[in-house]
C-alpha cells in the first residue's frame, strides 16, 4: 500500500513538475519577446532622431539633372586645356591657321601677354572671318576685321601678328578704358551692329568654355573679357 501512495505521489510530482516548467519557459518567451520589441523600436527612435532628414539632397528631376550637367565646364584654368580647346575650336571650322597646336599656344600667350581672356580673339576671328577663311584677299593675315578703314584695310605679316596687334590696341583703348564684356567692346568694336556681333561672340566664348559647339548655344550670355586673363 506504501509503495503504491509513493508511486502516486512521484506521478504528481513529475506532473507538477511539467506544469511549472511549462509556465516558466512561456513566460519566458513572452518576457524576451517584449523585450525585443521595445529594444528595436528604442533604437529606431534614436536613430531617426539622430537623422535630420532636412539635410538629404533633393531628388532631382530629370531637367534639373541636365541642367546640373550642362554648367559642368571644362578646366579651362589649366594652361594646357586652354591652348587645346583653341586647337580643337579652329580644327572644328577647318581653320587655315595650322598647325592648330600652335596656334593654340601662341594665341594664349598672346592673351596672357595682355590679360585678356584667352577666348577673346579667336571669337572675335570667327565672327569677323569664319577664323581666317573669309579675308579681305589684300590682307589675308588680318582675321579680326581689325584697322578697316575707308581708304582701305590695315594687314600684317603673319596670323599672329594680327593677334598680337589686336590683343594689344583691345587691352590699351578697350579693357583699360573699362570696356570689359562683350557687349561693351562692340560699342566701340563696331558701333554700327545692332547687337548681332555681340551675340555672335557671345556665342563662340561660350562654345569654348564648354568645349561644345551645342551647350554654347544653350549657355551663351554677355561675356567678360576678363574672366579667364592669367
Amino acid at each position: 500500500m506504501l509503495c503504491e501512495s509513493d508511486d502516486i505521489l512521484r506521478a504528481e510530482m513529475k506532473k507538477f513538475f511539467l506544469v511549472f516548467s511549462w509556465l516558466l519557459l512561456s513566460t519566458s518567451l513572452v518576457l524576451l519577446g517584449s523585450s525585443a520589441y521595445s529594444f528595436y523600436f528604442i533604437a529606431k527612435d534614436n536613430s531617426l532622431s539622430k537623422f535630420d532628414l532636412s539635410t538629404l539632397p533633393k531628388i532631382q528631376s530629370k531637367e534639373e539633372a541636365k541642367d546640373s550637367a550642362q554648367l559642368v565646364t571644362t578646366v579651362i584654368e589649366s594652361e594646357d586645356a586652354r591652348d587645346q580647346i583653341i586647337a580643337k575650336f579652329l580644327q572644328r571650322y577647318n581653320s587655315p591657321m595650322q598647325p592648330y597646336d600652335f596656334y593654340g599656344k601662341k594665341i594664349v600667350e598672346i592673351a596672357d601677354r595682355y590679360e585678356i581672356d584667352f577666348r577673346l580673339l579667336p571669337a572675335i576671328a570667327m565672327q569677323e572671318s569664319n577664323l581666317c577663311k573669309t579675308v579681305n584677299p589684300g590682307a589675308p593675315h588680318n582675321c579680326l576685321g581689325f584697322g578697316i578703314h575707308k581708304s582701305g584695310t590695315l594687314d600684317f605679316d603673319s596670323y599672329e601678328d594680327g593677334f598680337e596687334r589686336a590683343g594689344r590696341e583691345l587691352k590699351a583703348y578697350y579693357i583699360d578704358k573699362g570696356l570689359v564684356t562683350v557687349e561693351q567692346i562692340e560699342s566701340k568694336y563696331t558701333p554700327s551692329s545692332n547687337g548681332s556681333w555681340a551675340n555672335s561672340v557671345n556665342q563662340w566664348m561660350a562654345e569654348m568654355r564648354y568645349n561644345d559647339r551645342q551647350l554654347g548655344k544653350e549657355n551663351k550670355g554677355n561675356a567678360s573679357v576678363v574672366e579667364f586673363a592669367k
